[in-house]
């Protein structure tokens, strides 16, 4: 079983960084890859960044690129999504999730990833 807590949300003028923690407990292992999706109000939820857990390859959504950082730390099990430049079309639910029997790139599909974290509320204002 694989449990995700989120933390880092928060009410942030347009321009200023969130830096976002996921800590992970439950196995990590060189097939796991970890994504940060988002759901706006009325939206479909989205990939925004993902990270391969065994090299730190990464993907990011074009809306976010040269703006965020995904990263992980093996000693802490957690992974961080560093949010700069926000815009207000940032505000979301941010969600960390987990998947872990993929071979390959880091999956862009919700329906690939296993377990969700409860999610983080991101407020970015004009």
């Amino acid at each position: 079983q694989v449990q995700l807590v989120e933390s880092g949300g928060g009410l942030v003028q347009a321009g200023g960084s969130l830096r976002l923690s996921c800590v992970v407990s439950g196995r990590t292992s060189s097939t796991v890859r970890m994504g940060w999706f988002r759901q706006a109000p009325g939206k479909e939820r989205e990939i925004v960044a993902g990270i391969r857990w065994s090299d730190s390859r990464t993907y990011y959504a074009d809306s976010v690129k040269g703006r965020f950082t995904i990263s992980r730390d093996n000693a802490k099990n957690t992974v961080y999504l560093q949010m700069n430049s926000l815009k207000p079309e940032d505000t979301a639910v941010y969600y960390c999730a987990f998947c872990g029997s993929v071979i390959g790139s880091v999956p862009v599909s919700k329906e690939a990833y296993d377990y969700w974290g409860q999610g983080t509320q991101v407020t970015v204002s004009s």
